[in-house]
């Protein structure tokens, strides 16, 4: 081992560049003499060692992209002679790294330089790191990565069958000597050996050769891995495809002995014969005898042969053919509806109408005109809970027909509606296709329920898919991706459910008929909870129908006072708590059977109402009891509503002025505020108002119910009113609510959803309705119950609402009238 003084003395080599290789110390490689400049090195150390005595002593020195590194390894040339090519060469054996420096001069054609050896100073100064020489004793922390690495060296050098080199490994002891044999690695790149060479420190160079050695291994590992599950995957082909062939001798060997029939019939033989037996339409037919023949040319193993099998499979399955006659009895299908659903008449009407329409056409041969049979499209467009999608099966059961459901609930491909293209793995067909598959009929009942929730992403826009389908012009000749056939849907009878007519696109809206339903009166919620509700939870709760009655008494007071709801959903659930709690406590023994359920019990049973008519409160407790507060009728998701306005005046010494709107109020909404203010300052002589006095006071309007969005302008006339209210100190009347738009001349114009707006105010006990004149004929279509109750003014003018709403002034105390302006 050199010595410290040694390591210091400078020395004059030759240098043999090494093009893109690296030799470290202690290997021992051969060298093609061929080359220039290493024949030169090799004789000009020759030359040398003759001069001086020893053996010839080179530098190698690695040439990277025409560079040469800074450090190098001085070798010995042990032997030269001829390689096991012929060729001439020299054996020589690496012993230790060099730091080159300066050029110098010597003997030969070689480039000589000085160099300093730098592997026998050890960078740690401590005594026990510097005794790390063959024989002497090696630190605990260097000895755990001796071993480690010994370890993976073994592990690799087994995995290649190389046992005898596995021996030389296991008797290195030289921490230097150990890092240093890693240089033989073959997986090792060019710079990582440049980095071993340049890395003076053992432990660390030993450290590196560690690191590498195990991510080659862990990578070998997962070759591995990958390399077995590919040749068993192989393997599995090789036998799947062999058991295969002596499948079909066997078959082939079975049809000989049964004189070429039997057993040994082909799977395509049995489509063709399938497809030939099948009545299909002539156009379906040609296509799918072409894809029989597409699947006698293809090969079992071929992926295409399932993906057609599949495709028969499903033009077979569906029913080209089969139609069910329809009900011509058309007083009993109205029967049926009448007893299935109270109300609804509009929807009643229509089915009748077209069942109608349909016998008379059938009577004159008429079933078929322009390719096109009679089917119907309907939009049943209503709130939450009103019945439409029971409506599909009633309507179903009316005509004779089969019913089938398609939820569009959330629904974002366009593929869900005309199917996927055979291109992809696991295609189906639409949701059309498969609804038609699984009524076994071509003129079903298809309920298209929610179609308002149907979104629309990268994926395609489904209500887009849905306008063919829709068209009673276009739907004759509906061709499904997967099908690319032709498929005959005009006589397919289409509901489509939805609780958001806005959300549903104009095009898709314009290809159905509308059908509105608003809700249900009291007495239809009444007569729905006692025909159908009531048998229903019975049954669910155990009970039959002689152990617990309700009377109509109590049925009235669960539908007005207990829910407030266009539909009976929460109805339902009012009777079902009712009844479980019955059920409960007879179980526990403090209620007998039978029991009656009268409108006295429902407190006990179920609490106090939640939905008290302002008319039944304490006039002191009303919301309208204070001057500044009008009721206005609205339109929700979720059927009509009632809607308070409440307005107030700052105090003058605040200092604030101008218009303040809360209640999570849209655009249109704050615009109507904005014009009833106008119209009132403007116009504030002729009404009497001391309007005078807002200029210097802030206006604040609130619509309760912060937390709900508000927006449309049907309610002008109730902000006026209210605003009316504050500055005259008059009450506005608690059975009195309105709607209307209003304009800054003091018009009354139009609004939408007059319908659900009275069925509201009905419900909450309102008596007496203003309503804009312009909507008087929409009228026809609220229930004659309904307005047999209500007393409706239609009004032009917001004079004519103020004269209406406001009590007189006598009613309102002296202390809440505010003074007029000096």
């Amino acid at each position: 081992m050199a010595t410290e003084s040694d390591a210091v003395t400078p020395l004059a080599l030759p240098v043999l560049p090494l093009d893109d290789e690296v030799v470290l110390p202690g290997m021992v490689v051969p060298l093609d003499l061929s080359d220039t400049d290493v024949r030169a090195a090799v004789e000009a150390a020759q030359a040398a060692a003759r001069e001086g005595g020893g053996k010839p002593e080179v530098l190698l020195v690695p040439r990277i992209d025409g560079t040469y590194t800074g450090t190098g390894v001085i070798g010995t040339v042990e032997q030269v002679g001829r390689l096991s090519d012929g060729d001439p060469g020299a054996l020589i054996r690496g012993r230790g790294r060099v730091r080159i420096g300066a050029g110098t001069s010597g003997p030969g054609a070689a480039l000589w330089v000085e160099g300093t050896r730098v592997d026998a100073v050890v960078p740690d100064p401590s005594p026990a790191s510097n005794k790390l020489g063959r024989g002497d004793p090696i630190p605990g922390a260097a000895a755990e990565l001796v071993k480690e690495y010994k370890a993976l060296a073994t592990s690799w050098l087994k995995k290649r069958g190389a046992w005898q080199v596995v021996d030389r490994v296991q008797q290195i002891e030289d921490i230097s000597a150990l890092a240093d044999n890693s240089g033989y690695s073959p997986f090792l790149t060019t710079a990582q050996k440049v980095q071993l060479l340049e890395t003076v420190d053992a432990v660390a160079r030993l450290k590196l050769a560690i690191q590498w050695l195990g991510e080659h291994l862990a990578e070998q590992d997962v070759a591995e891995s990958i390399a077995k599950d590919v040749q068993e995957g192989v393997d599995k082909q090789q036998r799947e495809f062999l058991l295969r062939r002596q499948l079909e001798a066997v078959r082939k060997e079975l049809s000989d002995l049964n004189g070429g029939s039997g057993s040994g019939a082909d799977e395509s033989d049995d489509y063709r014969a399938r497809v030939e037996a099948a009545d299909l339409p002539e156009h379906v037919r040609e296509a799918a005898l072409k894809e029989v023949d597409k699947l006698e040319r293809s090969s079992d193993q071929s992926p295409e042969g399932s993906w057609i099998r599949t495709w028969l499979d499903t033009v077979l399955e569906l029913p080209w053919t089969e139609r069910t006659e329809d009900a011509y009895d058309i007083r009993g299908a109205q029967e049926i509806l009448d007893a299935e659903h109270a109300g609804l008449q509009d929807v009643k009407e229509r089915i009748t109408e077209y069942l109608a329409v349909r016998k008379r056409r059938s009577e004159r041969g008429l079933g078929v005109v322009g390719g096109r049979r009679g089917g119907a499209v309907l939009a049943l467009v209503g709130p939450p809970g009103v019945g439409k999608t029971s409506l599909g099966e009633s309507v179903a059961h009316a005509m004779g027909r089969k019913f089938v459901r398609v939820a569009l609930g959330g629904v974002r491909d366009e593929a869900e509606i005309r199917g996927h293209r055979r291109t992809y793995v696991g295609a189906l067909p639409g949701r059309i296709v498969r609804a038609i598959k699984e009524a076994g009929s071509m003129n079903p009942v298809v309920l298209l329920d929610e179609i308002d929730k149907v979104g629309s992403d990268f994926r395609g826009d489904p209500a887009a898919a849905l306008l063919e389908v829709l068209d009673p012009a276009q739907n004759h000749t509906f061709r499904d991706h997967y099908l690319e056939v032709e498929l005959d849907l005009s006589d397919v009878v289409f509901l489509a459910t939805a609780n958001v007519l806005e959300a549903i696109p104009e095009a898709l809206l314009d290809r159905m008929e509308l059908v509105r339903l608003d809700g249900y009166t009291e007495d239809e919620k009444v007569v729905i909870a006692r025909d159908h509700l009531l048998p229903r939870q019975l049954e669910r709760a155990g009970l039959q129908k002689d152990e617990v009655t309700l009377d109509e008494s109590a049925l009235r007071k669960l539908a007005g006072e207990y829910t407030r709801e266009a539909g009976v959903r929460n109805l339902e659930r009012a009777v079902a708590r009712l009844l479980r709690k019955v059920a409960a406590q007879h179980e526990l023994g403090d209620r007998e059977l039978p029991f009656t359920v009268t409108e006295a019990d429902l407190r006990g049973l179920i609490g106090r109402p939640h939905h008290v008519p302002e008319s039944a409160q304490d006039p002191a407790e009303r919301r309208t009891a204070v001057p500044g507060v009008a009721t206005g009728l609205a339109v929700t998701g979720a059927g009509g509503d009632v809607l308070f306005v409440e307005a107030s005046l700052a105090d003058p010494e605040t200092g604030a002025s101008g218009l303040t709107l809360t209640g999570q109020l849209g655009d249109v909404m704050k615009e109507s505020a904005q014009i009833a203010l106008s119209f009132l300052r403007s116009h504030g002589a002729e009404l009497e108002l001391p309007v005078a006095d807002l200029k210097d006071r802030g206006v604040h309007i609130h619509f309760p119910a912060g937390a709900v969005p508000k927006d449309g302008p049907s309610a002008g006339i109730t902000m006026s009113t209210a605003l009316a209210s504050l500055l005259s100190g008059r009450l506005v009347r608690t059975d009195v609510a309105m709607t209307g738009e209003v304009s800054l001349t003091g018009r009354v114009l139009p609004i939408g959803g007059l319908k659900q707006k009275l069925l509201a105010a009905h419900r909450a006990g309102i008596t007496t309705v203003v309503i804009p004149k312009r909507n008087e004929a929409d009228l026809d279509d609220v229930p004659a119950e309904v307005l047999d109750t209500l007393e409706v003014h239609p009004v032009t003018d917001v004079r004519q609402v103020l004269e209406i709403a406001l009590a007189p002034a006598s009613a309102a105390r002296p202390e809440e009238r505010i003074p007029a302006a000096a």
